[in-house]
């Protein structure tokens, strides 16, 4: 059987739980880190939930919002996980995958927008 590459549904619900599961961590500590873990856990589950409701879209116009919703808040993410990086909040090599897999998901979502509005018909 082929290695196949998870489908974005999967991959974007995996992202989530992982967010929520580093949020939690974040929130044991006092101060900054739990308004940076209130951030990212907005951002971190919204690209899946942006994904899923993409999947169900009226329209391609709503197809192509619900996605590049999900890659603003993708780019979020990717954004706070470098802060808590650059901040010594946590390390590098604690937060590197999941900041890769933010990444990713924004390349993935970002190709898929692109796709969806080169193939939108014109009026």
């Amino acid at each position: 059987m082929k290695n196949h590459p998870k489908h974005i549904r999967q991959r974007t619900f995996e992202f989530a739980l992982r967010t929520i599961k580093l949020c939690n961590e974040l929130n044991k500590k006092p101060g900054v880190c739990r308004e940076i873990s209130r951030q990212l856990f907005k951002a971190g589950t919204s690209v899946g939930a942006n994904t899923e409701e993409a999947q169900a879209a009226q329209s391609r116009a709503d197809f192509i919002s619900k996605n590049s919703i999900a890659l603003k808040e993708a780019r979020e993410s990717h954004f706070w996980l470098r802060v808590l990086i650059a901040s010594e909040i946590m390390s590098e090599r604690k937060l590197a995958d999941l900041r890769n897999e933010a990444e990713e998901l924004m390349k993935i979502l970002g190709s898929i927008v692109v796709s969806a509005k080169r193939n939108q018909p014109t009026l």
